[in-house]
């Protein structure tokens, strides 16, 4: 069994992090009056040490999920999953010079995945998955987490928008937030998001109906999962193409993000919490 000592490890040094960017963005920002070598060599061990929960937590997730030749992915291993490939994915944008300011959300971003990490332990799953030795199975669950996570940045993303278009009225703006891209330049930023996390989301669908084909001889098989993963592909579908031919932007945009999401939440997230934690099966 996974030693609780390295759960632990992983939830410290995600609260280090998270603490260290809002005791340095959030709050006072000492890093924007250096100059030079010492302003970017800190950066590049900021960008470095939230590597090291990351690691941490995906040892923690291979142990807990691949359990003899089954997978186990009760709700708890999935939404540590969907956070840590969140996590994962923004610290790549570090690597972007034109998104190197929404480094500045690492703090909230590692206090959820320091929350995340220790779910496996809390919310262990129940019984091992059935027919994980398909290979359209492991397709779709992959491309299936990786719609997941670009479409929660999305929401952030969106989240984030309103606060800032919010704040932009009143005086007391934080550092933090007057130091973002302007909101144009979010929204396209958004919108990028989008169109990466609808096409993983389309691929997700086709590869469900694969495999839905090969274990039960039928394209789709009617559930909750199903229903909602439907509509929620329809509401970015519409999103996308106000966009493209009406012109969506702003909180029309935020608003159809945020509901996409929502629902896609309710299609997976949703029912494995019902069936896990409710109803015990």
């Amino acid at each position: 069994m996974l030693s609780i000592l390295v759960y632990i490890l992983a939830f410290l040094l995600y609260v280090l992090v998270g603490w260290h960017f809002w005791r340095t963005r959030w709050k006072n920002q000492p890093i924007s009056h250096m100059s030079g070598m010492n302003a970017t060599m800190i950066a590049k061990w900021e960008h470095l040490a939230m590597l090291a929960p990351l690691i941490l937590h995906s040892y923690i997730l291979y142990q807990s999920i691949f359990i003899d030749a089954g997978l186990s992915f009760g709700v708890g291993n999935a939404i540590s999953s969907i956070v840590w490939l969140t996590a994962l994915i923004y610290w790549f944008s570090g690597f972007f010079s034109q998104l190197k300011e929404l480094q500045n959300l690492i703090a909230p971003i590692a206090i959820v995945a320091a929350i995340a990490v220790l779910l496996p332990l809390m919310l262990p799953s129940l019984r091992p998955l059935e027919n994980t030795e398909l290979p359209a199975f492991k397709a779709h669950l992959l491309v299936a987490l990786l719609a997941y996570s670009l479409l929660t940045i999305a929401a952030l993303h969106a989240i984030l928008m309103t606060i800032v278009e919010y704040r932009l009225h009143h005086p007391t703006l934080s550092p933090v937030l007057m130091n973002l891209p302007p909101l144009l330049v979010m929204e396209k930023i958004l919108f990028r998001i989008i169109w990466s996390g609808f096409m993983l989301l389309t691929l997700t669908l086709l590869s469900g109906i694969i495999f839905s084909q090969e274990l039960f001889g039928q394209s789709v098989t009617f559930s909750h999962k199903t229903l909602f993963g439907f509509i929620s592909w329809g509401v970015f579908a519409a999103l996308l193409i106000g966009r493209q031919f009406y012109g969506w932007r702003g909180r029309t945009a935020i608003r159809w993000t945020l509901t996409g999401f929502t629902i896609l939440l309710l299609a997976y997230i949703g029912s494995k919490f019902v069936l896990e934690i409710i109803l015990d099966r």
